[in-house]
């Protein structure tokens, strides 16, 4: 009897370089542990994850900020923003305060305890990603942009990931 053929057979084309691939797919684990490693570095030194720090990070650098101002400064959901908030308040990290000119609004304040807590943080406070991408060139990050645009096509990935903090994936 033959030997059965699998389900499925991967048949590269004929341009792909197996061994350059395979590199790239090494730069990506390096890109994502460094990630990582940082996210658990901050929040075994002061017990509050990634994102809550950054948040904690844009309130304390723009006091009386509003939940969307945050939730732009920060590129995530306005619910994301919120959840954060919610969060931060719950450890009495930050105080609200409604506005005066529109009281369905609030404004965030850092509490001693939030600034403490970033006093302990050896930063980036937004994490090494964010950090890094700043300080590339202007051509590398338009560069950077199309490729990643042509792979997450060939993923066919949800782009509403996008809104969500690394340090909560």
């Amino acid at each position: 009897m033959p030997a059965r053929l699998p389900d499925t057979i991967r048949i590269d084309p004929p341009d792909v370089d197996l061994q350059q691939t395979a590199l790239v797919l090494r730069q990506f684990r390096v890109v994502f542990n460094a990630v990582r490693a940082h996210f658990q570095r901050v929040e075994k030194q002061v017990g509050v994850g990634g994102a809550l720090i950054w948040a904690l990070h844009v309130i304390h650098q723009q006091p009386g900020i509003g939940v969307n101002a945050l939730a732009v400064a920060m590129d995530i959901h306005q619910s994301t923003a919120s959840n954060l908030l919610r969060q931060l308040s719950a450890q009495g990290l930050v105080r609200t305060e409604k506005s005066e000119q529109d009281r369905r609004s609030v404004k965030i304040f850092v509490e001693p305890s939030g600034t403490n807590l970033l006093r302990r943080v050896t930063g980036p406070y937004e994490g090494v990603l964010p950090d890094a991408l700043q300080r590339l060139s202007p051509q590398t990050i338009d560069q950077l942009h199309r490729n990643l645009t042509e792979l997450i096509a060939v993923l066919q990935a949800d782009e509403d990931a996008a809104q969500i903090p690394l340090a909560d994936m």
